[in-house]
């Protein structure tokens, strides 16, 4: 049909106006005109002359056919279409991908479940702990420095990295025990390894201030956890990590404690000893490496502070701490997260009761 201009009337006359009109207009009563206008009994009759277009609208320049809707629904539908007689047939389950290593496997909507990287470890039969590498070890032997040359500068210049170091240490327990977000129990920890170091500053540095604040620190988290809401399990796991990170947070205090020589010494193996295990070599070879790394480390650091071969030893003692906080950050797949908070300060927060110790004993 060919285009008409629109006059505004499409020819729908669903209450016989236009025949009441020439009714009234052809005879004088009407009643002619109103037998012809009876369009109201059928409302929809005037429909045949609806105007059509043919040319270009919005719909169908934006809008794709049924057909091609429905066809685009059947592809990328999860189950095929089905007929109301048609029977149910079962979609075919897609074919397992293995995923990369050190990815997650694929997402899919089969059942599939999706496994961790030490899940797929222990499957496979090998160990699921990922070392935090040399980025976390470089990070480590920086702190462990800035230790080393604030000890050497004064007490109050100690404080800055090893508020740093406490606060490290306080997060990344919490992560690493998959405890996140934990502001809570960080902020707790983060609390006590700050008393901790008041009490030190007004004690002249006496140790029985770092164990009465280890104490009053586990009394309050336990009633702080008492009072909480949650499941049993969740309290007593969320009670533990408290106490864990409060106290090694708080025990990272003893560098403050401890003579001043020691601390260069102790940390400067720590910072030696951490690098040495980031090597590629095995397992064993690291170790040992890393213990001699810090050896030498302490003794090349004892002769320039006055400690002698004595700096060997207290080398081989933090380097060792420091071996066991590395590996602690490095269990069971742990997050980039792990790595670079637990992953950096746990070495060097175990090795701080070390230095301490042998410091006394030592100078």
């Amino acid at each position: 049909m060919t285009n008409q201009p629109y006059d505004g009337y499409d020819g729908y006359d669903p209450y016989g106006q236009q025949g009441y009109q020439q009714g009234h207009q052809g005879h004088p009563h009407g009643q002619q005109g109103y037998q012809q206008g009876q369009g109201y009994d059928d409302p929809y009759a005037g429909q045949q002359y609806t105007q059509q277009w043919q040319g270009q609208t919005w719909e169908t320049q934006s809008q794709s056919p049924v057909s091609a809707q429905v066809t685009a629904a059947e592809e990328t539908a999860y189950l095929p279409p089905q007929g109301y007689g048609a029977p149910a047939e079962a979609a075919p389950a897609p074919a397992p991908v293995s995923p990369p290593a050190g990815e997650y496997g694929p997402a899919t909507v089969a059942g599939n479940a999706r496994i961790t990287d030490a899940q797929r470890a222990r499957a496979e039969g090998r160990s699921p702990i990922i070392e935090p590498g040399m980025q976390p070890a470089a990070l480590t032997a920086l702190l462990g420095l800035l230790l080393a040359g604030a000890a050497a500068v004064g007490t109050y210049a100690l404080l800055v990295p090893l508020v740093v170091l406490q606060a490290v240490t306080a997060a990344g327990w919490f992560r690493l025990n998959g405890m996140w977000p934990a502001r809570q129990g960080i902020a707790l920890g983060f609390a006590g390894a700050l008393a901790a170091d008041a009490a030190l500053l007004a004690s002249d540095r006496s140790p029985s201030a770092i164990l009465g604040t280890l104490g009053v620190w586990v009394l309050l988290a336990l009633v702080l956890h008492l009072r909480s809401h949650a499941d049993p399990d969740e309290r007593m796991y969320g009670l533990m990590a408290t106490v864990a990170a409060s106290a090694l947070a708080i025990v990272a205090g003893g560098y403050l404690a401890a003579e001043a020589d020691a601390v260069t010494v102790g940390a400067i193996a720590v910072a030696v000893a951490v690098l040495a295990r980031a090597l590629p070599l095995p397992t064993p070879v690291s170790v040992v490496v890393a213990l001699l790394a810090g050896a030498g480390g302490g003794a090349a650091a004892g002769s320039l502070t006055g400690l002698g071969t004595s700096g060997a030893l207290l080398g081989v003692g933090a380097a060792a701490c420091a071996l066991i906080g590395h590996r602690v950050a490095s269990y069971d797949y742990p997050s980039r997260f792990v790595h670079f908070t637990a992953g950096v300060a746990l070495p060097l927060s175990a090795a701080a009761p070390v230095v301490y110790v042998l410091g006394r004993a030592l100078v």
